[in-house]
């Protein structure tokens, strides 16, 4: 798959408080830039306890459940989009159909 934008990732770990999100990120990254993801059910497959939404969202719990990872996946493009990346509190102020924020 082709995570767009890596960029973000970064960004938000870099932000001060967030820095222990590098390594669960990083490992998250790596994993789906290896993947071959055509139905949700393949995401399910790699993580059993992701959230699958409306829009062709996908949530997914990063750092132990610690920071919530929002995506949008093309499955016919293979291209997954960061739309959002932030703590439980962040997660639930939000609408994860809508949030576009990276």
């Amino acid at each position: 798959m082709r995570v767009i934008a890596k960029r973000s990732l970064c960004q938000f770990w870099e932000q001060v408080g967030y820095e222990d999100s590098q390594t669960p990120l990083e490992l998250w990254y790596h994993d789906v830039i290896k993947a071959t993801w055509t139905t949700p059910h393949d995401v399910k497959q790699y993580a059993g306890n992701a959230s699958i939404c409306g829009s062709n969202r996908v949530v997914f719990n990063i750092g132990g459940n610690k920071y919530r990872l929002v995506v949008e996946i093309q499955y016919q493009a293979s291209i997954v989009w960061v739309k959002f990346i932030g703590t439980h509190t962040q997660y639930d102020k939000i609408d994860v159909e809508t949030v576009n924020e990276y």
